[in-house]
């Protein structure tokens, strides 16, 4: 009989070596993240696939998945670790090597295999791992499925067969840069900064890009797992900041970077401007609804309220549907009500057809960034941003809280924010407007300033974002009023980023 996975093990040790080794805390809302020796070990992550197979049967899903892994130092061992719990679950194994998350989501309509398990931490720092995980494509886990798998695995509920097997799909890579790169080259030639931030997107956009038609500047896209100057994260101002100073050092037309594992893309106009990335998809539902009037978008409580106010949008007769944040919530939606596409702050974007598969694909948003730019030859990427409705917006901000406490947090500041609607009480000087609590809490005030907190999916964090259509120093208003609230609960800690 397998052994029962244990929380913690110490390192260096017998029992380390020779027992599983799984903190319950890494399986996240739809996903699983672990820092790699200090809440996993290798036969944790053995359990893990195990686990997953055993899940998958239990579904009544053909038992066939895609593997893939990202660059990372240990990433290789640790799929192969799951690989083998897999096979040991009666799994046949699809593996394509060294990819992008997008890269394994295709490979799934590629090689027509219904389950997915690609090895990555995104951006997140070197020492984490993950894995993303679907039964169903073009979807991912969602919460029910995460917590039936986390209650397999910690209790040794494995169902073990000796019919696993696996297949090596050679040069899977090329297979997908020609799925993106079959189609007729831009008509404008557009010089594009290809930020990579030393993630396993490097390997391939910067070819794609180029392949497009683009005039390419490779900007960090040698694989440097130990990421040596910022963390390649399209959120994070520092790495914006260093695509701003590439695009201006070049006189560029934009600069799109992509995160540790390529579902995400960030945008940098030709004029340094970062684009944060809700606006990008109100920029993108212009564009997209000119050619697809009335057309639903799903986006994430985290993003922009112009989604719902833009003239532009209003005239395509365009619908918006505020959805949870997290990219297979967003999947989900968008896939369930047939939206054209959903937009989510962080960056993970989906289309679906004529414009993608559903699954979010950081290197479909750029081409989709470069299209919209090609179908306005005499309008640059900076016009184009500038034609939107004046908002003052923040970055995603993230003051760290522990995973055991960040939930309970947010309820606490969720009752808080209803007793003072209830009371009549003032936020950030005026009547509070709007509450939705669909995913924490976003605060709407009487003049369209609204303040949104949330927990984290993925990390010890919680989330604040906060805009005002009004003015900047409402929106430093607004960041006031929720932080104060924070600052009543000493379990929260200081944040990542700030305005």
């Amino acid at each position: 009989m397998y052994p029962k996975p244990q929380p913690s093990l110490k390192p260096n040790t017998y029992a380390y070596e020779a027992q599983p080794m799984v903190k319950a805390t890494g399986f996240r809302e739809y996903d699983a993240r672990w820092l790699f020796e200090k809440e996993i070990n290798l036969m944790g992550m053995q359990a893990l696939g195990m686990g997953l197979g055993t899940l998958i049967q239990e579904m009544g899903q053909k038992p066939e998945i895609v593997t893939g892994h990202d660059f990372r130092g240990y990433s290789a061992a640790i799929k192969n670790s799951l690989v083998t719990g897999l096979m040991a679950a009666g799994m046949k194994v699809h593996d394509i090597g060294l990819a992008v998350s997008p890269m394994s989501y295709f490979a799934q309509f590629e090689l027509d295999v219904p389950c997915v398990a690609m090895v990555t931490a995104s951006h997140n720092d070197n020492g984490w791992t993950g894995v993303k995980m679907g039964a169903n494509r073009p979807l991912t886990f969602g919460p029910e499925e995460i917590g039936r798998l986390k209650d397999i695995v910690l209790n040794a509920e494995f169902k073990l067969k000796p019919s696993g097997g696996f297949v090596y799909h050679d040069n899977f890579p090329d297979r997908y840069i020609k799925d993106l790169t079959n189609r007729p080259k831009l008509k404008r030639k557009i010089k594009v900064v290809a930020a990579c931030g030393n993630g396993t997107a490097g390997a391939f956009a910067p070819q794609v890009l180029e392949a497009l038609g683009c005039e390419v500047i490779p900007m960090d896209t040698e694989l440097d797992h130990t990421f040596p100057k910022y963390n390649p994260n399209p959120e994070d101002l520092e790495m914006l900041h260093a695509m701003r100073d590439e695009v201006l050092r070049h006189k560029a037309d934009v600069a799109l970077g992509f995160d540790g594992d390529g579902d995400r893309c960030g945008v940098v106009d030709d004029t340094g401007d970062e684009i944060f990335a809700d606006k990008v998809g109100v920029m993108l539902a212009r564009d997209m609804s000119k050619l697809h009037p009335g057309a639903t978008f799903v986006v994430d409580v985290k993003s922009t309220g112009l989604f719902n106010t833009d003239p532009e949008l209003k005239k395509n007769g365009v619908k918006a549907d505020y959805w949870k944040t997290g990219h297979s919530y967003m999947k989900r939606r968008t896939h369930e009500i047939g939206a054209l596409a959903g937009f989510e702050k962080s960056g993970h974007f989906f289309f679906n057809a004529p414009f993608g598969r559903g699954y979010d694909d950081g290197l479909v948003s750029a081409i989709a960034v470069l299209d919209m730019m090609d179908r306005n030859p005499d309008k640059k990427l900076s016009e184009l941003k500038n034609a939107l409705p004046k908002t003052w917006s923040s970055p995603t901000m993230s003051p760290h809280c522990a995973d055991e406490t960040k939930y309970g947090i947010v309820d606490q500041v969720v009752a808080h924010f209803k007793n003072a609607q209830a009371k009549g009480e003032k936020v950030a000087g005026q009547a509070i407007r709007d509450l939705v609590t669909v995913n924490g809490v976003r605060v709407t005030v009487e003049d369209g300033t609204w303040g949104l907190l949330r927990a984290s999916s993925n990390k010890p964090e919680l989330v604040v974002v906060v805009e005002s259509p009004a003015a900047e120093q409402r929106m430093h208003d607004m960041f006031k009023a929720i932080d104060s609230v924070l600052r009543t609960h000493p379990e929260v800690g200081e944040y990542n980023q700030k305005i």
